[in-house]
């Protein structure tokens, strides 16, 4: 059976990635090494891995290498950087802009739960209302959380590097301080 992450924000074999992100490692090889094992550590190949852009900034050569040491079925929602990433599009499941997945979930009323994906962080979404979840990247962790709303960035330097799960999602998701903005109060 297979599980669904999400991440983005990789900058594989991006060398200012280090200094912009401040990110702790000696080179681009000693962070794109960690990153493909902390990918390969939570992520086995039957899984699905929403990624929400900015792969890497290397040759379609060189990330095409990487991209087939990463385990899963990768599903890309373009970044502002993606010009080697569409260059291997074979290895995508499909690159879309903008993308709402709906995951079956007994524990919502209606038996499933509809996330929002974009590379960018919006301030309200289809059906933010309604309680749908977004997940965004870009921002490298610089946007402050807001803990009324049912949107973070998922990216890599957010979480130590790791791609986050369904189940860590929604586990985030319920320490917000979200409130329908319809409901009724109790008289």
């Amino acid at each position: 059976m297979s599980n669904i992450f999400f991440t983005s924000d990789h900058h594989f074999g991006h060398k200012n990635i280090l200094k912009f992100s401040e990110r702790p490692f000696a080179d681009i090889n000693e962070m794109d090494e960690m990153l493909i094992q902390k990918w390969n550590e939570k992520i086995t190949p039957e899984d699905e891995v929403y990624h929400l852009g900015d792969v890497g900034l290397s040759s379609s050569g060189k990330l095409r290498k990487i991209l087939d040491r990463l385990n899963g079925k990768i599903y890309l929602i373009n970044g502002n950087h993606e010009k080697s990433a569409q260059a291997c599009h074979t290895r995508f499941e499909w690159i879309k802009d903008y993308h709402e997945l709906v995951v079956k979930d007994d524990e919502f009323e209606r038996g499933e739960q509809m996330i929002v994906l974009f590379h960018y962080a919006l301030r309200e979404w289809n059906a933010s209302h309604w309680g749908t979840y977004h997940l965004y990247g870009h921002s490298h962790g610089t946007l402050p959380d807001d803990p009324t709303s049912l949107s973070f960035d998922i990216g890599v330097d957010c979480h130590d590097f790791y791609p986050l799960s369904y189940e860590e999602v929604k586990a985030i998701m319920k320490t917000k301080n979200w409130k329908p903005p319809f409901e009724k109060e109790n008289r």
